[in-house]
Protein backbone atom coordinates (compact mmCIF):
# COMPACT_ATOMS: atom_id res chain seq x y z
CA UNK A 1 0.00 0.00 0.00
CA UNK A 2 1.51 3.08 -0.93
CA UNK A 3 2.48 5.76 1.63
CA UNK A 4 0.23 8.70 2.44
CA UNK A 5 0.95 11.94 1.00
CA UNK A 6 1.07 15.27 3.21
CA UNK A 7 1.22 18.60 0.92
CA UNK A 8 1.77 21.79 3.28
CA UNK A 9 1.19 25.11 1.67
CA UNK A 10 -0.44 28.22 1.78
CA UNK A 11 -3.60 27.88 2.29
CA UNK A 12 -7.07 29.90 -0.45
CA UNK A 13 -8.47 32.90 -0.64
CA UNK A 14 -9.53 34.99 -3.52
CA UNK A 15 -11.20 31.97 -5.14
CA UNK A 16 -8.14 29.79 -5.04
CA UNK A 17 -7.15 26.87 -3.32
CA UNK A 18 -3.75 28.80 -2.53
CA UNK A 19 -2.68 32.28 -2.70
CA UNK A 20 1.02 31.22 -3.29
CA UNK A 21 2.10 30.45 -6.54
CA UNK A 22 4.28 27.54 -5.83
CA UNK A 23 1.86 25.93 -3.44
CA UNK A 24 -0.61 26.57 -6.51
CA UNK A 25 1.23 24.63 -9.12
CA UNK A 26 1.56 21.45 -7.08
CA UNK A 27 -1.85 21.80 -5.79
CA UNK A 28 -2.97 21.47 -9.95
CA UNK A 29 -0.32 18.70 -10.28
CA UNK A 30 -2.12 16.38 -7.98
CA UNK A 31 -5.30 17.10 -9.56
CA UNK A 32 -3.95 16.85 -12.90
CA UNK A 33 -2.26 13.46 -12.01
CA UNK A 34 -4.49 11.96 -9.78
CA UNK A 35 -2.20 11.92 -6.90
CA UNK A 36 -3.94 11.64 -3.92
CA UNK A 37 -2.64 14.30 -1.01
CA UNK A 38 -4.08 15.63 2.47
CA UNK A 39 -3.45 19.29 1.93
CA UNK A 40 -2.19 20.90 5.07
CA UNK A 41 -2.32 24.73 5.63
CA UNK A 42 0.57 26.30 6.97
CA UNK A 43 -2.04 29.51 7.90
CA UNK A 44 -2.20 30.44 11.55
CA UNK A 45 0.95 27.98 12.91
CA UNK A 46 4.90 28.69 13.41
CA UNK A 47 5.47 27.52 10.10
CA UNK A 48 4.49 30.60 8.36
CA UNK A 49 8.02 31.51 9.35
CA UNK A 50 9.82 28.54 9.80
CA UNK A 51 8.18 26.10 6.72
CA UNK A 52 9.34 26.25 3.27
CA UNK A 53 6.27 25.47 1.24
CA UNK A 54 5.25 23.82 -0.30
CA UNK A 55 6.39 20.49 1.09
CA UNK A 56 5.43 17.08 0.30
CA UNK A 57 5.91 14.32 3.06
CA UNK A 58 5.84 11.12 2.01
CA UNK A 59 6.56 8.27 4.56
CA UNK A 60 9.87 9.23 5.60
CA UNK A 61 10.71 11.89 2.50
CA UNK A 62 10.37 15.65 2.87
CA UNK A 63 10.25 17.36 -0.29
CA UNK A 64 10.30 21.34 -1.25
CA UNK A 65 10.31 22.81 -4.85
CA UNK A 66 7.37 22.52 -7.24
CA UNK A 67 10.11 20.77 -10.07
CA UNK A 68 11.11 18.49 -6.79
CA UNK A 69 8.28 17.50 -5.92
CA UNK A 70 6.69 17.33 -9.53
CA UNK A 71 9.35 15.03 -9.57
CA UNK A 72 9.18 13.09 -6.94
CA UNK A 73 4.70 12.52 -7.89
CA UNK A 74 5.80 11.07 -10.99
CA UNK A 75 8.36 8.41 -9.38
CA UNK A 76 5.02 7.51 -7.45
CA UNK A 77 3.21 7.14 -10.93
CA UNK A 78 1.51 10.09 -10.96
CA UNK A 79 2.50 11.48 -14.35
CA UNK A 80 0.87 13.75 -16.52
CA UNK A 81 2.77 14.22 -18.53
CA UNK A 82 3.19 10.53 -20.13
CA UNK A 83 2.11 11.08 -23.79
CA UNK A 84 3.87 14.08 -24.45
CA UNK A 85 6.83 13.67 -27.08
CA UNK A 86 10.63 14.38 -26.48
CA UNK A 87 9.55 18.04 -28.80
CA UNK A 88 6.70 18.92 -26.38
CA UNK A 89 8.62 18.28 -23.36
CA UNK A 90 11.50 20.62 -24.29
CA UNK A 91 8.99 23.08 -25.00
CA UNK A 92 7.74 22.32 -21.53
CA UNK A 93 10.70 22.98 -19.93
CA UNK A 94 11.37 26.01 -22.63
CA UNK A 95 8.09 27.65 -21.10
CA UNK A 96 8.80 27.26 -17.65
CA UNK A 97 11.91 28.94 -17.70
CA UNK A 98 10.46 31.78 -19.35
CA UNK A 99 8.04 32.00 -16.89
CA UNK A 100 10.67 31.95 -14.22
CA UNK A 101 12.59 34.77 -16.25
CA UNK A 102 9.93 36.93 -17.56
CA UNK A 103 6.99 36.93 -15.25
CA UNK A 104 8.33 35.95 -11.78
CA UNK A 105 10.14 39.30 -11.64
CA UNK A 106 6.81 41.11 -12.12
CA UNK A 107 4.79 39.14 -9.87
CA UNK A 108 6.92 39.58 -6.90
CA UNK A 109 6.95 43.65 -7.55
CA UNK A 110 3.19 43.21 -8.23
CA UNK A 111 2.59 41.23 -4.24
CA UNK A 112 5.43 42.80 -2.76
CA UNK A 113 7.09 45.83 -3.81
CA UNK A 114 4.06 47.79 -5.53
CA UNK A 115 3.63 50.41 -2.04
CA UNK A 116 -0.14 50.32 -2.89
CA UNK A 117 -0.68 46.88 -2.93
CA UNK A 118 1.50 45.48 -0.51
CA UNK A 119 -0.28 47.98 2.06
CA UNK A 120 -3.75 46.96 0.91
CA UNK A 121 -3.60 43.52 -0.33
CA UNK A 122 -0.35 41.70 0.66
CA UNK A 123 0.74 42.70 4.11
CA UNK A 124 -2.80 42.86 5.54
CA UNK A 125 -3.79 38.88 3.92
CA UNK A 126 -0.47 37.52 5.22
CA UNK A 127 -0.29 39.43 8.45
CA UNK A 128 -3.90 37.85 8.98
CA UNK A 129 -2.62 34.34 8.45
CA UNK A 130 0.45 34.60 10.73
CA UNK A 131 0.09 34.24 14.67
CA UNK A 132 0.86 37.18 17.08
CA UNK A 133 4.04 38.20 16.62
CA UNK A 134 5.15 36.71 13.87
CA UNK A 135 2.18 38.58 12.27
CA UNK A 136 4.75 41.87 12.10
CA UNK A 137 7.72 39.20 10.61
CA UNK A 138 6.24 37.19 8.14
CA UNK A 139 5.25 39.96 5.76
CA UNK A 140 8.18 42.12 5.78
CA UNK A 141 10.37 39.19 5.46
CA UNK A 142 8.82 38.18 2.84
CA UNK A 143 9.08 41.81 0.78
CA UNK A 144 12.70 42.08 1.42
CA UNK A 145 13.30 38.56 -0.20
CA UNK A 146 11.07 39.38 -3.27
CA UNK A 147 12.90 43.02 -3.33
CA UNK A 148 16.61 40.93 -3.21
CA UNK A 149 15.72 38.36 -5.64
CA UNK A 150 14.03 41.30 -8.38
CA UNK A 151 17.39 43.40 -7.76
CA UNK A 152 19.90 39.88 -7.64
CA UNK A 153 18.12 38.93 -11.58
CA UNK A 154 16.98 41.82 -13.09
CA UNK A 155 19.74 44.50 -11.18
CA UNK A 156 22.79 44.52 -13.39
CA UNK A 157 24.08 47.32 -14.52
CA UNK A 158 23.55 50.18 -15.34
CA UNK A 159 20.29 49.58 -13.44
CA UNK A 160 20.83 49.38 -10.09
CA UNK A 161 17.30 50.44 -8.17
CA UNK A 162 14.36 49.31 -7.90
CA UNK A 163 12.76 52.02 -9.68
CA UNK A 164 14.99 51.54 -12.70
CA UNK A 165 14.23 48.03 -13.70
CA UNK A 166 10.48 48.64 -13.27
CA UNK A 167 9.73 49.54 -16.76
CA UNK A 168 11.89 46.90 -17.77
CA UNK A 169 10.47 43.68 -16.01
CA UNK A 170 6.70 45.18 -16.67
CA UNK A 171 7.40 44.77 -20.40
CA UNK A 172 8.70 41.25 -20.16
CA UNK A 173 6.14 39.78 -18.36
CA UNK A 174 3.52 41.29 -21.12
CA UNK A 175 5.63 39.63 -23.42
CA UNK A 176 5.62 36.67 -21.52
CA UNK A 177 1.52 37.09 -20.91
CA UNK A 178 1.03 37.48 -24.69
CA UNK A 179 3.62 34.85 -25.66
CA UNK A 180 1.26 32.40 -23.80
CA UNK A 181 -1.79 33.43 -24.89
CA UNK A 182 -0.41 33.40 -28.39
CA UNK A 183 1.14 29.26 -28.14
CA UNK A 184 -2.50 28.51 -25.89
CA UNK A 185 -4.64 29.58 -28.82
CA UNK A 186 -8.34 28.35 -28.45
CA UNK A 187 -7.53 25.10 -26.69
CA UNK A 188 -8.12 24.04 -23.29
CA UNK A 189 -4.58 23.36 -22.47
CA UNK A 190 -1.12 23.93 -23.54
CA UNK A 191 -1.09 20.11 -25.29
CA UNK A 192 -4.11 19.11 -26.22
CA UNK A 193 -7.35 18.24 -24.36
CA UNK A 194 -5.58 16.67 -21.06
CA UNK A 195 -3.48 18.92 -18.59
CA UNK A 196 0.37 18.72 -17.94
CA UNK A 197 2.67 20.36 -15.52
CA UNK A 198 3.24 23.00 -18.24
CA UNK A 199 -0.44 24.03 -17.79
CA UNK A 200 0.50 23.39 -13.16
CA UNK A 201 3.03 25.92 -13.68
CA UNK A 202 0.96 28.36 -16.06
CA UNK A 203 -1.87 28.20 -13.30
CA UNK A 204 0.36 28.65 -10.62
CA UNK A 205 1.44 32.01 -11.83
CA UNK A 206 -0.99 33.75 -13.46
CA UNK A 207 -4.16 32.93 -11.59
CA UNK A 208 -3.31 34.66 -8.65
CA UNK A 209 -2.45 37.54 -10.64
CA UNK A 210 -6.16 37.20 -12.59
CA UNK A 211 -8.07 36.58 -9.34
CA UNK A 212 -6.68 39.13 -6.49
CA UNK A 213 -8.17 42.47 -5.58
CA UNK A 214 -4.88 44.50 -6.41
CA UNK A 215 -5.66 48.14 -6.18
CA UNK A 216 -3.47 48.79 -8.50
CA UNK A 217 -2.05 46.54 -11.17
CA UNK A 218 -1.55 47.14 -15.04
CA UNK A 219 -0.40 44.08 -15.38
CA UNK A 220 -3.38 42.39 -14.08
CA UNK A 221 -5.24 44.52 -16.51
CA UNK A 222 -3.32 43.21 -19.45
CA UNK A 223 -4.04 39.64 -18.52
CA UNK A 224 -7.73 40.14 -18.01
CA UNK A 225 -7.70 41.56 -21.93
CA UNK A 226 -6.07 37.88 -22.76
CA UNK A 227 -9.83 36.02 -22.62
CA UNK A 228 -8.05 32.54 -23.64
CA UNK A 229 -5.67 32.95 -20.49
CA UNK A 230 -8.04 33.80 -18.07
CA UNK A 231 -10.46 31.25 -18.96
CA UNK A 232 -8.04 28.59 -19.01
CA UNK A 233 -8.43 29.37 -15.29
CA UNK A 234 -11.12 29.42 -14.54
CA UNK A 235 -11.91 26.47 -16.60
CA UNK A 236 -9.13 24.52 -14.39
CA UNK A 237 -10.91 26.00 -11.24
CA UNK A 238 -14.42 24.66 -12.33
CA UNK A 239 -13.18 21.19 -13.53
CA UNK A 240 -10.34 20.26 -10.82
CA UNK A 241 -11.71 22.51 -8.06
CA UNK A 242 -15.13 23.42 -7.52
CA UNK A 243 -15.64 20.34 -5.45
CA UNK A 244 -13.42 21.74 -2.61
CA UNK A 245 -14.41 24.32 -0.12
CA UNK A 246 -15.05 27.39 -1.10
CA UNK A 247 -11.87 29.78 -1.01
CA UNK A 248 -12.14 33.36 0.03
Amino acid sequence: MAAAMELRCWGGDWGLPSVHTESLIVLAYTKFSGAKVTVSPIDWTWKTLTATVPELLCGDSAVQEPTQILNFLRKQRFNADYELSARQGADTMAYIALLEEKLRPALLHTFWVDAENYANLTRPWFASRSPFPLNFLVPSRHANTALSRILLTKGEAPLHRITEVEGKIYSDAKECLNLLSYRLGTANFFFGNSPTSLDAFVFGFVAPLYKAGLPSSPLQSHLRQLDNITRFCDNILAVYFSSDHPYG
